[in-house]
């Protein structure tokens, strides 16, 4: 919106010529951001205290997490609303190339799904029923509308001339696309869009097990992502580093660091201990925000790298039902419950069992999230 407003006045006015650049709207948008989340962070806690919105504890956490219910949950608002105004304030809104347009809409569409489940476990509480929230069939169902939505939109609207709109980059190899065989295999690419995007916004929201854990740890991916967008959206970067050169995606970076300035802001409140979590709120908007930036820059099996911790975590969830309901059928109850394959899960539970502190979980996990970061920015030059 500064972009379109300031930029035309760049000839009276010299120094408004700075909002051309990306780099100077993206410091903006995470500054914004921050200040934004500090200015909106109390009054939100300070609501949901009033409202008496409380964590529900899952089944299965360690013991040291029954203290944790009377922490208000759904602060994932402080950071939908510190993310999405600075991104439109700061960025260069284009409806030819809606990158950011589509960012923002999964990440709304995604944290609606995650308010309206963590609605209905306070609700549900209130009236001394089971917390179960939105029906999982349901939630599903809804994250698939939006993975298949966005698929197809991208498949039929080609918004990078030079890219078929059905098609993914691979890292470690330049100018590699990878493309369904005929037309009549392309709805393959909507299901992949549709896996990714699910299965992000799943995986993040599953991380979201300890204080700080899920939004620190998508900072760090945003920030990563924040130098691809930039690298790929620059004609000249992408040429020397063998990337795909895909006009406006730039504008991502903007998004990106809006993200990275929210979630700093929400870390603020949501250190240990926390005074505020973001519940589904949060973690399903975060990981649906991520999972379409990996799409929307056609660098879904990056991803993999970005995302390492919150791969990590889904597949311990998956590894631990699948052995225990295999070693159920073949030997018993008593035998899986005393042999599994992890202590306790997601992996983060497991460590606590093992007897790390909380805090030594989320800076470790943090520094491994660091150490897949460089993994990634390694595919740059080893192409």
């Amino acid at each position: 919106m500064l972009y379109h407003l300031l930029v035309p006045l760049a000839r009276e006015f010299p120094i408004l010529r700075v909002f051309n650049y990306i780099s100077f709207r993206a410091v903006g948008a995470a500054v914004t951001a921050l200040i934004l989340a500090f200015v909106v962070g109390p009054a939100v806690l300070g609501r949901l205290r009033a409202m008496a919105v409380h964590q529900v504890v899952r089944e299965g956490t360690p013991d040291t997490h029954a203290g944790k219910g009377s922490t208000p949950t759904m602060g994932g608002i402080i950071i939908l609303i510190s993310a999405i105004i600075p991104t439109l304030l700061w960025a260069r809104l284009s409806v030819t190339r809606p990158y950011v347009y589509i960012a923002v809409i999964v990440t709304l569409w995604m944290g609606c799904i995650g308010f309206i489940d963590d609605y209905l476990k306070m609700k549900q509480k209130r009236e001394g029923k089971k917390n179960v929230g939105l029906v999982e069939s349901n939630k599903l169902i809804g994250q698939i509308v939006m993975g298949a939505a966005l698929g197809i939109f991208l498949w039929k609207y080609q918004m990078t001339p030079n890219l078929p709109g059905a098609s993914t980059s691979l890292p470690f190899f330049k100018y590699v696309l990878v493309v369904p065989l005929t037309a009549g295999l392309s709805w393959l690419y909507v299901a992949f869009t549709t896996f990714v995007l699910t299965g992000t916004s799943n995986a993040v929201n599953i991380t979201d097990g300890l204080d700080g854990l899920a939004a620190g740890l998508s900072a760090i991916a945003f920030a990563t992502f924040a130098v691809f967008a930039y690298a790929i959206g620059r004609y000249d970067f992408s040429g020397y580093l063998g990337l795909f050169y895909m006009p406006n995606a730039g504008e991502l970076t903007v998004y990106c660091t809006a993200m990275v300035g929210a979630l700093i802001g929400f870390l603020w409140f949501n250190a240990h201990p926390a005074q505020v979590f973001m519940g589904d709120t949060g973690s399903l908007a975060l990981g649906g925000a991520l999972g379409a930036v990996a799409i929307l820059l056609k660098s879904e099996f990056l991803l993999v790298f970005v995302a390492g911790v919150f791969v990590a975590e889904m597949v311990s969830v998956i590894l631990q039902r699948v052995v225990f309901k295999y070693r159920r059928r073949r030997y018993g109850l008593e035998y899986a419950q005393k042999h599994r394959v992890f202590l306790r899960a997601p992996l983060h539970h497991h460590f606590e069992v093992k007897g790390w502190t909380e805090t030594q979980v989320v800076v470790r996990f943090w520094i491994i999230g660091i150490l897949s970061a460089f993994l990634a920015f390694s595919t740059l030059k080893l192409r």
